[in-house]
Order: structure tokens, then sequence, then C-alpha cells
């Protein structure tokens, strides 16, 4: 057997201690790595040079006129290449551990209702089917929580009790080409079905304002009594208190939002000057919370706000890149799941991040936000009652996964009723293939316009 310069290898030289053996031992054919001089070197029988351990005689200087100024400098640059790649490694390694902590973190910050789960498992055979049409939508229903314990005792007294202050079935489409918003009032009339409490007992089935649902038997109730309201299997949930919002609003350096009045509203912890502002997430709360000081107590009123807070909270995340850029994306995702509770679907980082970077390519004008089509309840006009020509026809369409049009209604005042909220049912036959537009607003359409 021959070595490449075909001499018989020399016995007394062993090959661990030859670095340029070594390097063309390690190296593929034909990459060039041993050089012509490397190989004569090899062939005469070079050995290791004094005063270097490996044999490296660009070192010392001892051996160069053997080997010759090419083989030198092959030496140095393929000492720097194996100093690169090392230094390398370290960053490598130093981003994946960051990496690792970041990921353990957010991870770390959401929590799991596996009791929800537990209890939707207990109904399943009560629960709607999934549309074969609309495998690949999903229907995620959104809860703000009003919650006065812990670090949100400042908005009230914390009287044991939960409050659902704003619900959201929020729907993407299979092929993320839209995603619709749709607001149920909190005091819309609805059948609410037997539920399991806090401590265990079963609370009776009843028809009665939306938000006592969440009161008496928490999310999984409020995810029934929305699945019986709307025939729609909800996929998964989510729960955000007040601090969660807050910090949202922060880690996007703030929304603007444009008024006509000054606002001054002591419950809602607002006071503001009439004209654009820059809200911080503490005014943004108080903002799409007040009720007396704005729209003189309307609860339509309020989620019309709502709805145009967080189109423009969408707006300026789509715009300034943060759903394209994870450096700009922490900072929202640590925000809100420091205050977010899931299902175990959505309960680990990467589920909530494969949700924001599915919805990055949406574009702004199909990110849509509505109410449901309601009108003053015919018993109470301090609640509402749904239209049921019309949000029959909606809950089909998001059901089916088929389109829906939303269009800004820029003629109706603040607080007022849409019109086709207050017509009353058709009792005629009903088109077979009705497509009413919608009221509401988009996330192109800014509050200041």
């Amino acid at each position: 057997m021959t070595d490449t310069a075909g001499t018989p290898p020399e016995p007394e030289r062993p090959v661990t201690e030859d670095s340029g053996a070594q390097d063309a031992a390690e190296s593929p054919p034909g990459t060039g790595s041993a050089s012509a001089a490397e190989a004569g070197a090899a062939a005469t029988g070079a050995g290791p040079q004094p005063g270097t351990a490996d044999g490296d005689t660009s070192r010392t200087g001892a051996g160069t006129a053997g080997a010759g100024p090419e083989a030198a400098a092959s030496h140095r640059k393929r000492r720097w290449v194996r100093w690169a790649a090392g230094g390398a490694a370290l960053v490598v390694l130093a981003a994946a551990g960051t990496g690792w902590w970041f990921y353990q973190k957010l991870d770390g910050n959401i929590t799991t209702d596996t009791g929800v789960a537990a209890e939707l498992h207990t109904w399943e055979k009560e629960r709607p089917a999934q549309a074969e049409m609309a495998m690949d939508a999903q229907n995620i229903l959104l809860i703000g929580s009003d919650t006065r314990a812990g670090d949100n005792s400042k908005y009230g007294r914390d009287e044991g009790t939960q409050r659902s202050d704003t619900t959201i079935l929020l729907h993407l489409a299979a092929d993320r080409s839209s995603a619709t918003a749709v607001s149920l009032p909190r005091d819309l009339m609805v059948d609410i079905p037997t539920c399991t409490k806090a401590d265990g007992s079963r609370t009776r089935a009843m028809f009665a304002q939306f938000n006592w649902a969440f009161q008496m038997g928490g999310t999984a109730c409020t995810i029934r009594t929305v699945e019986k309201l709307t025939g729609i299997r909800l996929d998964h949930h989510m729960v955000v208190d007040f601090e969660g919002f807050k910090d949202m609003v922060d880690a996007v350096d703030g929304v603007a939002v444009c008024l006509k009045e000054p606002i001054d509203d002591h419950d809602a912890h607002l006071k503001l000057a009439a004209g654009p502002q820059t809200l911080n997430g503490e005014q943004a709360l108080g903002y799409v919370r007040a009720r007396k000081s704005i729209g003189g107590g309307s609860d339509t009123e309020r989620m019309d706000r709502q709805q145009q807070f967080l189109a423009s909270l969408v707006n300026k995340m789509q715009s300034t890149g943060v759903l394209l850029n994870p450096t700009k994306l922490y900072p929202v995702l640590d925000a809100a799941t420091k205050s977010l509770t899931t299902d175990p679907g959505l309960a680990s980082l990467r589920d909530l991040y494969d949700l924001a970077t599915s919805m990055r390519d949406v574009p702004s004008e199909k990110v849509q936000f509505m109410t449901v089509p309601r009108r003053p309840y015919r018993y109470n006009t301090n609640r509402d009652e749904l239209v049921t020509s019309q949000a029959d026809v909606l809950f089909r369409q998001l059901r089916e996964d088929t389109p829906v049009s939303v269009t800004p209604n820029k003629s109706r005042a603040p607080g007022e009723t849409p019109v086709s909220d207050e017509k009353p049912d058709d009792p005629g036959p009903a088109d077979p293939t009705p497509s009413p537009t919608f009221t509401g607003t988009n996330a192109a359409t800014g509050m200041c316009e």
C-alpha cells in the first residue's frame, strides 16, 4: 500500500503527529487541502520539527526551507479556518442556549386549563361536529376576563367571581385568506346549558344573558353556550385578563386613536384630551372598558370601540413587521403569554407562534371585526336578542368556511344600532342563497379616517 506520493510510508513517523498527513487524510480527494510541497515533504520522510508539538513548522520557521513558503502559508490558513470554525460553533451554541432559554420562558408563561378539556369531553355527544368542507379552518373563542383578583384589584373589588367583559368568536379561513372576529354582546339573551360550577355542583339550564355562562360555569360553560347558539365547533379558546391586554399594547409601543371629545372617566382610570392620541397599555385598557363617559353607557358603542381598537392593533402589528420579525414578535408573545390561559392544543409557544405567523399574510382589509346581528330584547330593552334571519346566515357561512362580507358603516354615529340590526325577522320564504353584507370594520380602516 502506498501514500499519495507513491512512496511507502516511513514506519518511524507516527501518523498522529503529522498535522499535514492528518489534513490530507481527513480532506476529500480533489479539495486541494494538501499542497504539492506537503506531498514532497511526506515523500522525503520529513517528520515533526523540534520545538513544535504537532509538527507545524510554520510556528518556528524550521523546516520551511524544505517545505517551502507555500506550505507555511497553507498551515497558517488551515489554522485560521480551524479557529474561525471553532468561534462560529461557540456562537451557534450560545445562540441556541439563549433561544432555548427564551423558548422555555415563554412556554412557562402559559397557563393550561385541562379542566375545560375534561368538561367538554363529558358533553362531547352534544357538541356540533366539524364541517367537512372546513376541516382546515380554525374557530377560536377569545374571552377577556375582568377578574379583580391579584394585580387587577385596582379596577374594582374582588368579589370572588369571574366575569367575561369581552367575548369574540374568531374564524380563520382554511386558506388563511381572511380572519373574521365576531363580538358576542355580554347582555345577549341566550340558552345556557346545565354546567359544572367550580365547587363541583351543577347549574340548571336557563335562558339568560350571555355573560352569566362564564360567571357560573367558567370557560367550558361559555364554550358550550356559544356552540349551542351558533352550531360552530370551537377548536380552541384563550382567556386574557387585564394585565395581558395592557402588556401587549405596550409591547408594540402603543396604538393610535382619534378622539372627537375629551375623556375623563374615573371608573376607567382614564383622562385624555380630544384629538389624535397614542395610547399606552393602561390608557388603552381604560379606553376599551369605558362606558359611562363615552357612549352614554351603551355596550353597543363600547363593542364598536373595542373592535376599532383591535383593528388598529392588528394593523400596527402587520405594518411594522412584528409578525415577520422574531425579534419584534418575542415581546408581543411574552406579553400575551403572561396572562394567557388556553386549552392544551394552544398551550405551547410553538402552537401560538404557528397561529400568529399563519395570519401574517392575511390582507389587512380581510381582517374583519363585527358584532353578531342583534337588536334590543323585546321584553327588556337593556338586553339584546339575535336577529335570527341574519345571524343564521352568518353562522352558516362561518361553519362552512364561506366568505363573510364586512363593510364599515361610517354613516352610523357612535353607539347607534346598525339599521340592519333593527329589522324584524322576515316571516316570508327565505332566500336559498342569501349573502348579506354585515357592518363592522377591518384592520385597514384607521380609527382617524
